[in-house]
């Protein structure tokens, strides 16, 4: 069995990009501009946006936080989103979610230009990854690839289950997964809240990319010898034992499943850094298109 590090490959692509970025800054070119909004005080979010803006500061970007209270208007919103989109200083941003309820996401997610989605979900974007033309990829389907292309791991003609349809995770990487290339050519179904059986697509499975969002949902009994395990999952668990309370949890029972499978991705520690590596990957390209 063996690990797949995603902290320590989001630190070795940190410093691929910090070197692009200090070789454009000796050129006398422009500074990479990452900018994120963030709509009021949800703790994951907060912690989350914080560490992009102390990713940007490590690889020589510039970046600004735009924080809003949860109160904010859709209409008080979308002018935010109007002024990122006119500010020629700005590369590329996101809007962090999720979104209060009385804001409507998708709304808000196609007002992005998509020349500045360095998240990757705007039709356009989703429609031209879809169509394979270079394009963002949403950031975490994005590290989940590179992952796989960086340990060099077998896909073609692998059966591969996706556990979960989201459009930020489940529906991407079920496209990527089966695209033609060298870390494609996978044989993807997705499972979701309606499958039935799921045990038996488990068991059948050589690679499972999990983003469901269940503590531990993934079983020894359910997978068989060599899988491969991407795991998506973050959940905060109630801990009292814990100085903080509480605890990170994937959706893989890491322990007992890593001794059936060949890769695994640890929580934390695995997808999650590489998310924020191929944000700021995205906002690197979104700058040298401008050259």
């Amino acid at each position: 069995m063996k690990v797949l590090d995603g902290k320590n490959l989001s630190n070795i692509i940190k410093v691929e990009i910090k070197e692009v970025v200090d070789k454009r800054l000796s050129l006398g070119m422009k500074q990479p501009h990452l900018a994120a909004i963030l709509v009021g005080n949800d703790g994951a979010s907060l912690t989350y946006v914080g560490s992009k803006v102390r990713s940007c500061k490590q690889v020589g970007f510039v970046s600004t936080l735009i924080q809003l209270k949860d109160s904010v208007t859709e209409k008080d919103l979308l002018l935010e989103i109007k002024k990122l989109n006119e500010d020629k200083s700005v590369d590329g941003y996101i809007v962090q979610l999720p979104l209060p309820k009385h804001i409507n996401e998708n709304r808000v997610l196609q007002a992005i230009d998509p020349e500045k989605d360095v998240d990757g979900f705007h039709p356009t974007n989703f429609g031209r990854m879809a169509l394979e033309l270079p394009t963002f990829i949403p950031a975490t389907p994005f590290g989940i690839m590179e992952i796989i292309k960086r340990y060099n791991i077998t896909t073609s003609g692998k059966n591969c289950l996706v556990i979960g349809r989201s459009n930020i995770v489940g529906r991407p990487i079920s496209v990527l997964m089966s695209q033609k290339g060298p870390y494609g050519n996978a044989t993807v179904t997705v499972a979701h809240s309606k499958t039935k059986n799921i045990n038996e697509l488990t068991l059948k499975a050589d690679i499972i990319i999990s983003a469901l969002g269940i503590p531990e949902f993934l079983k020894k009994e359910m997978v068989k010898i060599d899988v491969i395990i991407i795991d998506v999952g973050i959940t905060r668990v109630i801990d009292n034992t814990n100085p903080k309370g509480y605890v990170i949890k994937g959706d893989v029972d890491f322990k007992n499943v890593s001794k059936k499978a060949s890769y695994i991705t640890p929580v934390p520690g695995g997808v999650g850094p590489m998310t924020i590596s191929m944000l700021l990957k995205n906002t690197l390209l979104a700058c040298q298109r401008k050259d």
